[in-house]
């Protein structure tokens, strides 16, 4: 999902709709190093099913990258994580699927459990017919943030994506970021964008709230949206077991 930005927040391609695509424009590099026993953030080195996650620098000369180390090159590919995203409306709880989007999953609670996104604003609201979201996970709040590593975006094909889904939102060159969206209204988009988990019913009353009361139209017409008229602001991320 692009988010467009004010500095490149979307700098997604627009097919049939509008898309969410991370404005940070990740390319392929060398791997950079990985973190020492972070287990893809569970805090320990993962037992039973494991993935094997391929971490790339991301583009050289952004001022919107914040540094940090990706999480381990094994990560947990089995069952479900719970991320507890507590926000100025609400808490929103994310059941991460680890079996689906390993890698997905594994960076957005390492990166959680650096504070990453701690004290970040959702920058981009979409209410479009097709096109239902509140976009989050740009420490920088410009819409062209993230870390300095990427990975390549994993799909599966559907067009069709959800009330209550998540997803990891691109810069178009099938590389993810930590910029991800919360789909509050079913929404049809390409399928280029990895489905990392579900949102809990409480965080959709939350994300109703937000959507009610739209976004002030700052990146229309493309890639469209803007910033949420009702300001939602991660106080913080942190693992809901």
């Amino acid at each position: 999902m692009s988010p467009a930005p004010r500095a490149g927040l979307l700098a997604g391609a627009l097919t049939a709709v509008v898309t969410l695509a991370a404005c940070s424009g990740t390319t392929a590099g060398p791997a950079s190093p990985a973190a020492e026993g972070d287990g893809g953030g569970a805090g320990a080195e993962p037992t039973g099913a494991t993935a094997t996650c391929e971490w790339v620098a991301a583009r050289s000369g952004n001022p919107y990258a914040v540094d940090v180390d990706p999480p381990d090159t094994e990560v947990p590919a089995e069952g479900t994580a719970a991320l507890r995203m507590a926000t100025s409306l609400g808490d929103i709880v994310l059941t991460l699927d680890r079996a689906g989007a390993p890698c997905a999953a594994a960076s957005m609670l390492h990166l959680a459990g650096r504070g990453f996104f701690d004290g970040s604003a959702c920058h981009r609201e979409v209410d479009s017919e097709g096109l239902q979201v509140l976009q989050c996970g740009d420490p920088t709040g410009t819409g062209a943030g993230g870390p300095t590593y990427a990975f390549p975006t994993d799909v599966d094909g559907d067009e069709t994506y959800p009330r209550g889904t998540v997803a990891m939102a691109n810069g178009g060159r099938g590389l993810d970021g930590s910029q991800f969206f919360l789909v509050w209204g079913d929404s049809r988009l390409p399928p280029d964008y990895t489905v990392v988990g579900t949102i809990d019913d409480a965080g959709l009353a939350v994300l109703d709230t937000v959507a009610a009361n739209g976004n002030d139209g700052s990146l229309d017409p493309s890639p469209g949206g803007g910033a949420p008229n009702v300001p939602v602001t991660v106080e913080s991320m942190a693992s809901a077991e």
